[in-house]
């Protein structure tokens, strides 16, 4: 049984009991089905809600080791300077790539393998309407993109993936338990989908991170006329604060690996 599956039990269990007990009412009735709907709505929409699934959102905050995670790529201009910046800072990190964005741009995918960092699944083709596909169609969507990632690295155990805009919903709760995926979600967001300025989009990442924080970063875009053009110079910035404070950038799956 999924959490997703557990709560809905919950909430018929707790209903029934109460409509047993003091009669049907608007309270015994209402009160539960508001709750309901409101962990509901929080388990969708709220990418670190744990009410559907089990997702991580950082790691270990005893240490001096931060995550760096980049979605949507890889893009044929921004993924490049990205990947330049971290070598120069010797810095590794993890790309949740779209899966038709991969078949694009073999080379690039190959570059980001080659030099030590991680694929993480985000979907085949991170459509904006994934969150309203049942089981089938969500599996269906996920294993394409493990299909493409295969080609490239082994698939780490449990595969990582990340939702397209951080949505979940209970269908896609059976889709990880029967795929054995972990969910990763992040605990930083730069906001660099927001801002046109490095140094902003900097300043916020170095005023609010803690070691064990998943930074979330874009190189690439869902749309194919989108691009993330203030990423790889607001990364350099990010790079040298977090090298200052002696913080070491790794992939998601080494900073997990120091979970006890």
């Amino acid at each position: 049984m999924t959490r997703a599956q557990a709560l809905l039990w919950s909430w018929a269990a707790i209903t029934l009991a109460l409509c047993l007990f003091f009669g049907p009412s608007w309270l015994t009735l209402g009160l539960p089905t508001l709750i309901f709907l409101i962990l509901m709505h929080d388990g969708v929409f709220r990418p670190a809600s744990p009410w559907f699934m089990p997702v991580v959102t950082h790691g270990p905050r005893d240490g001096q080791k931060v995550a760096l995670s980049f979605d949507d790529g890889p893009d044929v201009e921004v993924t490049p300077q990205v990947l330049d910046a971290l070598a120069e800072y010797q810095a590794k990190a993890s790309f949740f790539v779209i899966g038709q964005h991969v078949e694009a741009e073999p080379a690039i995918t190959q570059r980001i393998v080659a030099e030590g960092h991680e694929l993480g699944n985000h979907s085949y083709a991170h459509s904006r309407l994934l969150n309203f596909r049942g089981e089938q169609g969500m599996r269906a969507e996920i294993e394409k993109a493990m299909q493409v990632l295969r080609s490239y690295q082994p698939v780490p155990w449990p595969p990582l993936y990340r939702p397209p805009v951080g949505l979940k919903n209970p269908p896609l709760a059976k889709v990880v338990q029967t795929l054995g995926l972990k969910v990763i979600v992040w605990s930083l967001h730069s906001r660099d989908t927001r801002s046109k300025d490095p140094q902003r989009i900097a300043d916020r990442v170095l005023a609010k991170v803690k070691p064990g924080d998943i930074i979330l970063m874009h190189d690439g875009h869902d749309l194919p006329s989108g691009s993330r053009p203030t990423t790889a110079p607001a990364l350099r910035l990010i790079l040298a604060g977090l090298q200052a404070r002696g913080l070491q950038v790794v992939t998601v799956s080494s900073l997990l690996a120091d979970t006890p």
